[in-house]
């Protein structure tokens, strides 16, 4: 099972006043994921990335029913709950709060943020969609407050259908997120500098704004 353990890179974060959770997916690592820091904006943000046991968050496809994913699926949940909670509490808000996410690492964000819903700094979803063999509104709860949301990828893509994230794009703007969705022809299962791009724009934009 997952425990709570992360390594962190970036500004400290009482003098940035602003966290980045970054998110690995299958099969990579905490180390792969900050590498993505680099191509963004947030050169004066905290930077943190939890580590999966074994490398993955759960088991089977995020489209699989949700109960062949558990106990691993809600235990992921946690950590990016406590995560989150230690930030809180060194008095960083979730308004100053980012995510960015690949693959599985995409899909835990936003099934977590969706789970949790209030006005984020900002999440960027490279590659993902909400979890489950179908949507299950009642799942989520609250509401985003604007928070803006950059869902990414390919068409095709082998392990996310477009309709899936067609339909986490509806779910989450009616919990009032300002979502950008890009669907990149035969990108391929892999994050390019255009889709970089376009999420920085979306995301990171506003926090710049805010200076």
């Amino acid at each position: 099972m997952h425990t709570l353990d992360y390594i962190t890179a970036g500004k400290d974060l009482l003098g940035s006043g602003k966290a980045l959770i970054m998110v690995h997916g299958r099969g990579g690592s905490a180390e792969d994921i900050l590498s993505l820091a680099d191509a963004l904006p947030v050169e004066d943000f905290a930077l943190f990335a939890p580590k999966a046991a074994a490398h993955s968050w759960y088991p089977y496809s995020f489209m699989a029913p949700i109960q062949q994913n558990e106990p691993w699926l809600t235990g992921a949940l946690h950590v990016l709950k406590q995560l989150v909670t230690d930030i809180n509490v060194q008095g960083v808000t979730n308004e100053n709060i980012y995510f960015v996410g690949f693959s599985q690492g995409a899909c835990l964000t936003l099934e977590f943020v969706a789970r949790n819903a209030t006005r984020y700094g900002g999440v960027a979803a490279f590659t993902g969609g909400l979890i489950g063999d179908r949507l299950y509104p009642h799942h989520y709860t609250g509401d985003f407050g604007g928070t803006p949301i950059f869902i990414g990828t390919s068409d095709p893509d082998p392990h996310v259908p477009v309709s899936r994230v067609h339909d986490s794009t509806a779910l989450l703007e009616k919990m009032n997120a300002a979502v950008t969705e890009r669907i990149y022809p035969g990108m391929g299962h892999t994050i390019t500098n255009s889709e970089i791009t376009d999420a920085a724009q979306a995301v990171f934009a506003p926090a710049a704004l805010k200076k």
